[in-house]
């Protein structure tokens, strides 16, 4: 969503169409019972989302994008992935993803607020990605939000689960259709996943 939103701020009369497909169940391995690949396979499921992220010429309506930030961790290649064999794909999922992201949430959304003059007390709607039920615990730990403040995170992954990068636009679309925050509020748009990285944008509705 970033690039695409660089694109069309180069180009405001245009609009630019993302689209997050993903597959999850591709990762399934009959022989593999790990408890890695028996946790992926009961959280990720596959799914797809579409974004359509427009230039102020176009007349269309819509949280703008105030800003973004991406973080990478160096040294966490193990944390989260897949392994490619000739078998397909083998999942990467280590005990420490939720230790990661309480660690580093919390100090990277104050680094990205602060470069755009806020705090986290600016911010009046949380957009999460759903992870999994200690990913979630973690970013409210991380962040110090209330169980309330990541209410619909927490509801689309009891109706979806965990589907990779399209987990956090399916957020974002349950919130632009019942629970839209009302004009003027901020909100960041977060999810951390393989590499292990994290990516933010500053939305205005």
């Amino acid at each position: 969503m970033a690039r695409a939103a660089d694109y069309v701020r180069a180009y405001p009369d245009q609009i630019a169409l993302l689209l997050s497909v993903e597959l999850c169940s591709l990762t399934w391995q009959r022989d593999d019972l790990s408890v890695a690949n028996l946790i992926s396979s009961g959280l990720f499921g596959d799914g797809a989302a579409a974004v359509l992220i427009a230039g102020e010429k176009t007349g269309l309506k819509g949280p703008r994008i105030l800003g973004n930030h991406q973080v990478f961790y160096p040294n966490t290649k193990d944390v989260m992935g897949w392994r490619i064999s000739e078998k397909g794909f083998t999942i990467v999922l280590s005990p420490d993803v939720p230790r990661v992201v309480e660690e580093n949430l919390g100090r990277d959304v104050d680094a990205f607020l602060m470069a755009q003059g806020m705090t986290r007390k600016d911010i009046g709607r949380w957009i999460m990605h759903t992870g999994g039920p200690k990913i979630l615990e973690a970013t409210a730990r991380s962040l110090g939000l209330k169980d309330s403040d990541l209410a619909v995170s927490w509801e689309m992954l009891r109706r979806v689960g965990n589907l990779s990068s399209a987990s956090v636009l399916v957020v974002l679309d349950e919130v632009m259709k019942k629970h839209r925050p009302q004009p003027g509020t901020r909100s960041v748009l977060a999810a951390m996943g393989p590499g292990f990285c994290g990516e933010m944008l500053l939305l205005e509705w």
